[in-house]
């Protein structure tokens, strides 16, 4: 008896230690993201999860197109793309991305803007300001249809939960985020 009640004890034991390192990473390391939305399509979709990395940008600063998750408010995170990184000078001028007034190509549009039929798939804007110390411009992927820089303004690095690593779900999409 006194062999069942040991055993039950060091599975309790192995058992909660388990709980306790799932939360302890959770909590610190990785989180998982459900998009909600259309404003990333063709990359990324409405229902797809992520497995978003929280102390990456602990070691490093973001870069640009990585995909981030970031506090848009106290309700909501927001899932966009970096496009403006601290010192850069943001403009967008017939489906042109300008930064610091270099022509920048964007691969992962190429298809969505050679689809669209009715003027530019993204409007011509400026930005007015340089993107300052601490912050990120930041872009949806679906121009014409998403809430981001444009309209939030800067993104303050503290506001980032973390880089996009790895889709889980839909499990045909299940990979690492290029």
């Amino acid at each position: 008896m006194e062999t069942r009640t040991n055993e039950w004890l060091e599975w309790g034991k192995a058992f909660f230690i388990a709980i306790v390192f799932a939360i302890l990473i959770r909590t610190f390391v990785f989180t998982s993201y459900e998009v909600q939305g259309e404003s990333m399509s063709p990359s990324v979709f409405d229902g797809e999860r992520f497995i978003v990395n929280k102390i990456g940008y602990g070691f490093t600063e973001p870069d640009r197109f990585d995909l981030i998750v970031f506090h848009a408010n106290e309700n909501e995170d927001y899932i966009k793309r970096v496009i403006g990184l601290p010192g850069d000078i943001i403009s967008y001028q017939d489906d042109v991305l300008y930064i610091n007034a270099e022509p920048i190509d964007e691969p992962f549009l190429k298809q969505r803007v050679a689809e669209n039929k009715w003027g530019s798939y993204t409007n011509d804007f400026a930005v007015s300001e340089v993107v300052p110390e601490g912050h990120v411009f930041v872009l949806g992927d679906n121009r014409p249809n998403s809430l981001d820089s444009r309209r939030l303004g800067f993104i303050a690095t503290e506001q980032i939960v973390g880089k996009v690593d790895w889709r889980f779900w839909p499990i045909k999409e299940f990979g690492l985020m290029r």
